[in-house]
């Protein structure tokens, strides 16, 4: 089932040159939504990302690249050539790898990505293309994996010109518990997530250049996060640096930060006493506080639904990529993969964006949805043998 779904996941997504919509690129649109004000763009953006029609044709708003989503296919395509040397995979990589160099962001110290939309929240406005650390270090993580299957000299030049936009543009918050990276050079934050992914980039970079010249600065943002785990095993989303108030926000991001502290741990060798007991608890509480048994994964906590495809992906990825810790058996992993290609893949091969109770939402997204999905599935296919 597991192999098959891939399949038509991949030609799908090849068939549509790796473009597609997104949840969040309603400013894209013709439509001037700023003009309704500060929070025209607010809404619009969050009433698309929950519109079960899709109006973005009739919003002129195109079919394109995302760069995060690149990313993640990269990262796909070099497991599955990990595994399996197929030419038709290097060709891939290859087109990939030239699309990202061509791509980076302009005005910045070394290569570096943003989404190819502008954000907009009650906070601040991101306009198209800035930078951050979230989809640098998802790019970076594709780039080492692309290393590390292929050698190509082009995958560690740009990750280690990474490096220069995480020291030289990122800010960092610092307390006695160590650093945090802001998300975007735009202003001065602390995201857990994003601040380990930043992180990541420049353990990666050390990694692949055979140099341990940032591991201080690795493993001070390591313990910033460690220090931030709550007694029953999960992590909040962010801290407020003005009021000392932590944000709330339970679901894909805590894969995304146990994944983070595995591989950096891996990566340079540190040792931080407590840090693989965190780990293994956070899975615990990842495990049975947001998937049911059957592989369904719950929403954003204490929320069950909708089902989110991106909860469901990265359920999958953390618990293929965890597997040195008791709490994280491939056969669990198996179990989300196999609930989302029964309840959520269509006959074409894309999947779903989110099922509701009383609907589905069928839109096809190509970063959200299938980039994670490919993703998702050739790192399970790269763990073990599961067709």
């Amino acid at each position: 089932m597991i192999r098959s779904s891939l399949n038509s996941l991949l030609s799908y997504v090849e068939d549509e040159n790796y473009c597609g919509y997104d949840p969040y690129d309603t400013l894209n649109s013709w439509v001037p939504f700023h003009w309704l004000g500060k929070w025209g763009p607010v809404l619009a953006t969050q009433f698309q990302k929950r519109n079960p029609l899709n109006l973005r044709p009739l919003l002129g708003i195109p079919k394109e690249r995302n760069p995060k989503g690149i990313g993640l296919f990269l990262h796909g395509y070099s497991l599955l050539y990990a595994r399996d040397p197929q030419p038709v995979y290097l060709k891939r990589i290859d087109e990939l790898l030239i699309w990202l160099k061509a791509n980076t962001a302009r005005g910045y110290s070394g290569p570096c990505w943003g989404y190819n939309f502008a954000w907009a929240g009650p906070a601040k406005t991101i306009p198209a293309y800035t930078p951050s650390a979230v989809v640098t270090g998802f790019i970076s993580r594709g780039l080492h994996a692309c290393y590390e299957a292929t050698g190509d000299p082009r995958a560690s030049e740009m990750l280690l010109g990474a490096t220069r936009f995480v020291l030289d543009h990122l800010a960092r918050y610092e307390d006695e518990s160590g650093v945090c990276f802001s998300y975007t050079p735009v202003m001065q934050d602390a995201c857990y997530n994003a601040s380990l992914l930043a992180a990541e980039v420049l353990a990666r970079a050390d990694a692949v250049g055979g140099t341990y010249g940032n591991r201080t600065l690795v493993e001070q943002a390591i313990r910033f996060v460690l220090r931030r785990q709550k007694p029953d095993g999960h992590w909040k989303y962010s801290l407020d640096l003005a009021t000392g108030q932590e944000r709330t926000q339970t679901d894909f991001h805590q894969g995304y930060v146990l994944e983070s502290l595995h591989d950096l741990l891996a990566m340079t060798g540190v040792r931080i006493e407590g840090a693989h007991e965190a780990i293994d608890h956070g899975l615990v509480f990842y495990r049975h506080a947001q998937f049911f048994d059957d592989g369904r994964s719950k929403w954003r906590l204490p929320k069950v639904r909708p089902v989110e495809i991106h909860n469901q992906a990265q359920g999958i990825i953390t618990f293929s990529r965890l597997l040195d810790y008791s709490s994280s058996d491939p056969p669990f992993a198996v179990h989300i993969a196999e609930w989302a290609i029964r309840n959520m893949q269509s006959s074409d091969g894309h999947f779903y964006y989110q099922k509701r109770k009383a609907y589905t939402i069928r839109i096809s997204y190509m970063r959200w949805s299938n980039a994670w999905m490919f993703l998702a599935l050739s790192g399970l296919s790269h763990a073990a043998s599961y067709d």
